[in-house]
């Protein structure tokens, strides 16, 4: 019976520590932004400035 005790014990100190960690999460801003990376993979492709090729044929 003491064991049943002693794992009650453990579980809710761990889940209190876990409930901790989240609302200090929380509070710090780490869920602040929801929008952007669910939109970020349209806006991957962006238009870089093109850089001019030397073709060795053309310069001869």
């Amino acid at each position: 019976m003491s064991v049943i005790i002693i794992l009650l014990a453990a579980s809710l100190s761990i889940a209190l520590a876990f409930l901790i960690a989240f609302i200090w999460s929380v509070k710090s801003g780490q869920y602040d932004d929801d929008y952007t990376p669910s939109v970020r993979m349209l806006f991957d492709d962006t238009i870089s400035p093109e850089k001019p090729e030397s073709n060795t044929e053309t310069e001869k």
